[in-house]
């Protein structure tokens, strides 16, 4: 394992140097390490890598890697510019640099960093700049990794890529504490991930997401995604939601996604479409596009709790029963200010809704405050079935909450909420996107026998 503090301390005795690591002692046989067994550094002109003279240096490069990862000796290159192109990382090499000031710049034709069937490759420190230029069809990022058991990318900047900054395919391991500016599709993409922990980066400015988490058929992931700040993310692709996400899980169950701040995402800063099991939790979400929080399509099993929404089209969404989509709790969330205006003509009923369930699901203890179309809506037609709302507080709605009365809905309790400047009723009885009722909250359920509603306070 790279050893920090000696590193720091080779760093400081030889400026300019290419620092190897305690394991040095047992390198031999090739020009340089001997002399770095001895002293504990290297210098990197030794063998052929010069920082700062724009000259692509790929073969040198990788000559470099390849020598330092056959002895497992640990690299880190001083500051300076580095212009490399098609470097495949060996099984095992551990790459450090001066954050800020080491900058691995992408010489063009084909790809910069590649990786499969690696063991542990670790890059720490370094400025990865993709220069805008093209990459091959053969790679999805500026760093593409894939079947990778163990993979470590911690305090890295990436810019100018013209793909994904990162791209991982069954890889294990963590990105953290790392900056992403201006990819032009996504931040960090991991499909089939193999224990991966996305934790503490900052991502701006993408062209079409921020962190995926996707599987190509469904199952057990695991992905923790914690503590980043995503800002600014586009949906250049178009589409109604399959771009323009801060955080988007496909088909990854078991994910944890909590406590990072997300604004200005063209469409969901949370969009789950078939994660089972999946947490979100924590969360600040501001200024998103569409639905901010989104758990669609055939999930079973989602926890959405404590997170503010302020800002969106619609708050919180956990629909699509009518795919297999149930089984969730939404609680204690703080839920304001939507807008009926989104990034596409609305289907019926509309945007400018809090939050939305369909099935199996339990909304507890939220606050929802200036939603314009429905502070809830439970339920679209005779999707519907076991749906408790109790003990929340919206304030400020057009409808207070919206609950299915067609033929075939299932079993409701909407209980012991607070209800305040309603416009078009407390609670409300819809054939689809039609009132059909009076205000319930007044006059009980109307008829209705899968609806129990009773000791809501309006005012």
């Amino acid at each position: 394992m790279l050893n920090r503090r000696r590193i720091l301390a080779g760093l400081a005795g030889t400026a300019g140097a290419l620092f190897v690591g305690p394991v040095a002692g047992r390198a031999a046989g090739v020009a340089g390490f001997e002399t770095a067994s001895i002293r504990g550094s290297i210098d990197a002109t030794e063998l052929g890598v010069y920082p700062g003279t724009y000259d692509d240096q790929s073969k040198a490069f990788g000559r470099m890697l390849q020598a330092a990862a056959d002895r497992d000796i640990p690299i880190a290159l001083p500051a300076g510019d580095y212009v490399v192109s098609n470097v495949t990382l060996p099984r095992r090499v551990v790459l450090s640099g001066t954050p800020g000031a080491t900058r691995i710049v992408y010489g063009g034709d084909g790809h910069l960093f590649a990786a499969e069937g690696a063991d542990h490759i670790e890059l720490s420190g370094l400025v990865i700049d993709g220069a805008n230029r093209w990459l091959g069809d053969h790679v999805q990022g500026t760093v593409d990794a894939r079947r990778l058991r163990h993979l470590v990318i911690d305090n890295c900047s990436f810019i100018g890529s013209s793909k994904n900054a990162v791209a991982l395919e069954r890889v294990g391991g963590r990105v953290e504490r790392s900056a992403i500016s201006g990819a032009a599709d996504s931040g960090i993409y991991s499909v089939e991930a193999q224990g991966m922990t996305i934790s503490g980066n900052e991502i701006d400015d993408c062209g079409n997401g921020g962190i995926l988490v996707h599987r190509w058929q469904t199952g057990d992931d695991g992905t923790i995604v914690t503590g980043n700040r995503i800002r600014r993310i586009a949906a250049r692709n178009g589409g109604t939601g399959q771009f323009g996400n801060g955080i988007n899980v496909f088909r990854g169950a078991g994910v944890i996604v909590s406590g990072n701040s997300i604004s200005d995402c063209a469409f969901s800063a949370i969009r789950s479409n078939s994660g089972g099991n999946i947490q979100v939790s924590g969360n600040t979400c501001l200024r998103s596009g569409e639905t901010a929080i989104y758990s669609e399509f055939a999930f079973e099993g989602a926890v959405i709790s404590n997170n503010i929404v302020d800002g969106a089209a619609n708050g919180i969404s956990m629909v699509n029963f009518n795919e297999g989509g149930r089984l969730g709790v939404c609680s204690g969330n703080v839920v304001r200010n939507l807008s009926e205006e989104g990034p596409y003509p609305a289907d019926s009923p509309g945007f400018g809704v809090g939050i939305t369930a369909e099935a199996d699901t339990a909304i507890t203890g939220n606050i929802i405050e200036n939603a314009p179309l429905y502070g809830m809506h439970l339920g679209w037609g005779p999707y519907l079935r076991n749906v408790t709302a109790t003990g929340n507080v919206i304030r400020k709605a057009g409808t207070g909450i919206a609950v299915s009365v067609v033929e075939g809905a299932g079993a409701v309790v909407i209980s012991d909420n607070v209800i305040s400047e309603a416009r078009r009723g407390a609670i409300v009885g819809y054939r689809w996107a039609d009132a059909t009722t009076g205000d319930l909250a007044r006059i009980g359920n109307d008829g209705h026998a899968h609806l129990t509603v009773e000791r809501n306070h309006v005012g």
